[in-house]
C-alpha cells in the first residue's frame, strides 16, 4: 500500500520550476500512506512528473522502490495497491517467453512486464487486486491512470492552472492534499459536490469537493497526453454489467453446490490476500462477514491469526463480546480495546486531516480506532467489507421490499395520513416505548434505535415508486440544493435509478447493485482506506475479489435472501467453521453514540462551527435551515445527528484548509 501523485503540464516543465522538489513536496503530503521510502521521477521536456511514497509490504528491499522503470525503459510507473496473483502472472509471462531477468519479487515489476507483453488494459483485466496506477509511456508520450474494479484504492485527477502564470497542468494523486501542494491548484469549493455530501454523507465518484477535480470511477482507466489533453476514459470492468450478466446466466447447481463454490472462491481470495512480507492480521467484529474472513484465514494458517476489535461501554453499541467469542472458538490471537468516550472524542479534531475531503459517516471514528489498534501489532489487516452489498445483508433491503409491497396497494392519501400518525411520536419517544415492550425479550431479539427507523420509515410512506422509497432511505437532507447556497445537485446513477437501467433485476437486486456502484466505494471503502492509511496500515478486502463478486452476481436472489434469512450462502460457509449460535443475532453496525455526544461533550465544539455569524460570513449554507436542525437536536426535540454531522464535517474540513493556507 502506498501513495502516488504527479502532474502532466502542457509544454515542458520550464527552467524556473524545480520539478523534483515540487514532486517531493506533493509526495510528502502522502507520507502517512508510505512511511518507508519516497521517490520521484520527471522528464522536463515531456512535462511529466511522478511522485511516490512506499509502505513496503511485498519485497521490502530496494528492488521494489518506485517510481519504477520497465526493463525496456519504455514505461515508468507509480503504483498503489497489491496484485494478489502477480506470481501467476509471472508464470504466464515465462510461458510466453516474455519473462525478464527479474530484479526482485515485487508486484510493481510484474505489472510493468505485463504492460510490455500485453498492453495496459489487457494487463488490468488479468490482474486480481486493488490498485491505483499512474503509467507514463515514454514512447507514445501518454499518461494512463487506472483504478481497481470495486474502488478500494482512491485516485483523484483534474486539470488546473492556465491562469496567473501557471501552465495548464493535469494533477493526480491518491489524496487531495498531494494536489494542493502544486502551485497550479486553485482550491475552489464545488458547491454542487457539497450538496451531494449533504444528500449521502460522502461525495461519490466522479465528483470531488474542488472544482475541476474528479475521482476516477472504479473499473476505469483514462489516457491523456499533451497532444490530446481531453482525457479518454474507458471501462475495463463494470459491476453493473456483471450484475446483468449474472442475472441472465444464473448459477444452476444445488444449494450445497453454491455454498461449496463460494467457500472455494473465498478461501482462494483470502489465501492470496494473506501474501505479505510483513506482519498480518484481521479486523474482527464478530459479525458474519469478518468472522467468515477470519475463519478462512485461520483454516489456512499454521499459527494463530492476529485479530482486533474495539468495544464501547455504552449499551447498544458494543460488539466486542461477540468478537471475543468467535476469536476463542477459532483460536486466534485476539486483541480488544474498550474505548472510553474521551478516546473517541479525541479523534474528531483529526478527521479533516485523515479524510482530506468532507466525509460524514460517523463510523469513521471507530474505524480509525480499530486501525490504530491493529497497527500496533501488524502492517496489513484483512476486513470483511462487501458482504452486505454482495449477499443482501442490509436490513433495509428486506424492509424496503416488504414495505413497498404493502404500501403500494394503499392509496397515497391514506399513506400520508399514516405517516402523520407515526410521526406524532419523536424517535426518542418511540425508542423508549420499544424498550419497555422489548424488555422481556432475550437480548439478541431486541432492536436498538428501532424508533429512529420507524420515524424515518414513516416518511417513506408517500413514495410514488420503489425508486423514490430507496432514494429516501439513502438520503440525509431531502433537498440539499436548498441548504447549500448557489448549488445544483448533480445527477448521479442513484438519482437516475430507474428500472430501465437494470432490465430484469428485481427491486432489491437494483438496490444491491446501486450500493455496489455508489455507497460501497464512496462511503465504506473510503472510510476504511483513509482510516487505515492514516496510521500506515494496509487494509485488504477479500470479499471484493472480482471473482467472488462475479459469482455472487450469478447466485439467484432467492438464495441470498433465503426464507427471510439474509446472506444465506455466506452464513452456510461460516457455519462450517463457527457454531451458528455464536453468529445469529440482530445486525448492529459499527456505530458510536453520536446523538448524545452532540448534546453534551461535543456541544461547545459544534456550536462554534455552527455559529450563525460564521455560517453567514462563509456563505455556504442557509443559516436558518442549519440552525433549525441543530436547535432541534441539541434540545432533544428530534434526532438530527446525521444531518448535523454532515454540516459539521464540512465546517471542520473548511477550518483545516484555512489552517493549511496560512502555514508558512
Amino acid at each position: 500500500m502506498c501513495g502516488l501523485t504527479g502532474f502532466l503540464s502542457l509544454g515542458d516543465i520550464g527552467p524556473r520550476l524545480d520539478a523534483e522538489a515540487l514532486l517531493r513536496r506533493m509526495a510528502g503530503a502522502l507520507r502517512h500512506r508510505g512511511p518507508d521510502s519516497a521517490g520521484v521521477w520527471s522528464d522536463r521536456e515531456a512535462g511529466i512528473g511522478l511522485g511516490h511514497r512506499r509502505l513496503a509490504i511485498v519485497d521490502v528491499s530496494e528492488a521494489g522502490h518506485q517510481p519504477m522503470t520497465s526493463v525496456s525503459g519504455r514505461y515508468v510507473i507509480a503504483f498503489n495497491g497489491e496484485i494478489y496473483n502477480h506470481t501467476q502472472l509471472r508464470a504466464e509471462l515465462a510461458q510466453l517467453g516474455r519473462s525478464p531477468a527479474w530484479r526482485g519479487h515485487s508486484d510493481t515489476e510484474t505489472l510493468l512486464a505485463g504492460f510490455e507483453a500485453w498492453g495496459f488494459e489487457a494487463t488490468l483485466k488479468r490482474a486480481v487486486g486493488m490498485f491505483a496506477i499512474a503509467l507514463w509511456d515514454r514512447q507514445e508520450r501518454t499518461l494512463s491512470l487506472a483504478r481497481d474494479r470495486m474502488g478500494e484504492k482512491p485516485l483523484y485527477w483534474g486539470w488546473q492552472g492556465g491562469v496567473g502564470g501557471h501552465a495548464r497542468t493535469l494533477l493526480f494523486g491518491s489524496e487531495l492534499k498531494a494536489l494542493r501542494a502544486h502551485p497550479a491548484f486553485a482550491a475552489v469549493v464545488d458547491r454542487d459536490a457539497l450538496a451531494l455530501l449533504l444528500r449521502h454523507n460522502y461525495i461519490g465518484a466522479p465528483h470531488a469537493i474542488y472544482q475541476g477535480i474528479h475521482k476516477l470511477e472504479p473499473g476505469c482507466w483514462l489516457q491523456v497526453s499533451q497532444a490530446q489533453p481531453e482525457p479518454q476514459i474507458h471501462a475495463y470492468w463494470s459491476a453493473l454489467e456483471v450484475a446483468l450478466k449474472g442475472h441472465a446466466e444464473p448459477f444452476v447447481g444445488s444449494e450445497n453446490d453454491a455454498v461449496d463454490r463460494l467457500e472455494a472462491l473465498l478461501k482462494d481470495a483470502v489465501g492470496q490476500q494473506m501474501m505479505a512480507d510483513v506482519p498480518l492480521g484481521a479486523f474482527l467484529s464478530g459479525g458474519i462477514d469478518s468472522s467468515a474472513v477470519v475463519a478462512l484465514m485461520q483454516a489456512q494458517s499454521s499459527r494463530p491469526v492476529k485479530t482486533f476489535t474495539i468495544g464501547f461501554h455504552e449499551p447498544g453499541y458494543n460488539e466486542a463480546e461477540h468478537a471475543k467469542a468467535v476469536a476463542q472458538h477459532l483460536g486466534t490471537e485476539h486483541t480488544e480495546l474498550y474505548i472510553e468516550p474521551a478516546q473517541a472524542l479525541a479523534v474528531i479534531p483529526d478527521l479533516p486531516k485523515l479524510y482530506d475531503e468532507p466525509f460524514s459517516d460517523s463510523s469513521q471514528i471507530p474505524t480509525f480506532l480499530v486501525s490504530q489498534l491493529a497497527r500496533q501489532h501488524v502492517t496489513v489487516s484483512l476486513s470483511g467489507d462487501g458482504g452486505d452489498e454482495l449477499f443482501c445483508g442490509y436490513e433495509r433491503y428486506r424492509l424496503a421490499h416488504k414495505l413497498w409491497h404493502r404500501i403500494s396497494k394503499v392509496p397515497r392519501p391514506l399513506r400520508h395520513l399514516a405517516c402523520s400518525a407515526l410521526q406524532l411520536l419523536s424517535p426518542d419517544q418511540w425508542n423508549r416505548l420499544i424498550d419497555v415492550v422489548e424488555s422481556a425479550l432475550p437480548a439478541k431479539r431486541r432492536h436498538p434505535i428501532l424508533g429512529d427507523k420507524i420515524y424515518k420509515g414513516a416518511g417513506l410512506l408517500g413514495s410514488a415508486h420503489f425508486s423514490d422509497l430507496y432514494w429516501g432511505l439513502i438520503s440525509h437532507w431531502p433537498d440539499p440544493a436548498k441548504v447549500v447556497l448557489g448549488s445544483s445537485e448533480p445527477t448521479t446513477i442513484l438519482s437516475e435509478c430507474s428500472a430501465s437501467l437494470m432490465p430484469g433485476l428485481s427491486e432489491v437486486e437494483r438496490m444491491m447493485v446501486l450500493d455496489q456502484l455508489s455507497y460501497l466505494p464512496g462511503d465504506i471503502l473510503t472510510k476504511v482506506d483513509r482510516a487505515a492509511m492514516g496510521v500506515s496500515l494496509e487494509s485488504r478486502v477479500p470479499m471484493l475479489d472480482h471473482r467472488v463478486v462475479e459469482f455472487a452476481a450469478c447466485l439467484p436472489q432467492g438464495l441470498k435472501l433465503h426464507d427471510g434469512v439474509t446472506k444465506w450462502p455466506l452464513r452456510q460457509v461460516l457455519y462450517r467453521h463457527v457454531p451458528q449460535a455464536l453468529i445469529d443475532r440482530p445486525k448492529m453496525g459499527f456505530a458510536i453514540p453520536l446523538k448524545g455526544w452532540l448534546r453534551a461533550p461535543l456541544k461547545d465544539w459544534a456550536e462554534a462551527l455552527l455559529d450563525p455569524a460564521r455560517l453567514a460570513r462563509e456563505g455556504y449554507f442557509d443559516v436558518a435551515a442549519v440552525r433549525r436542525k441543530w436547535d432541534d437536536h441539541v434540545h432533544g426535540r428530534r434526532d438530527w445527528q446525521a444531518h448535523v454531522w454532515d454540516v459539521l464535517m464540512f465546517q471542520a474540513w473548511l477550518d483545516e484548509q484555512a489552517r493549511k493556507d496560512h502555514l508558512p
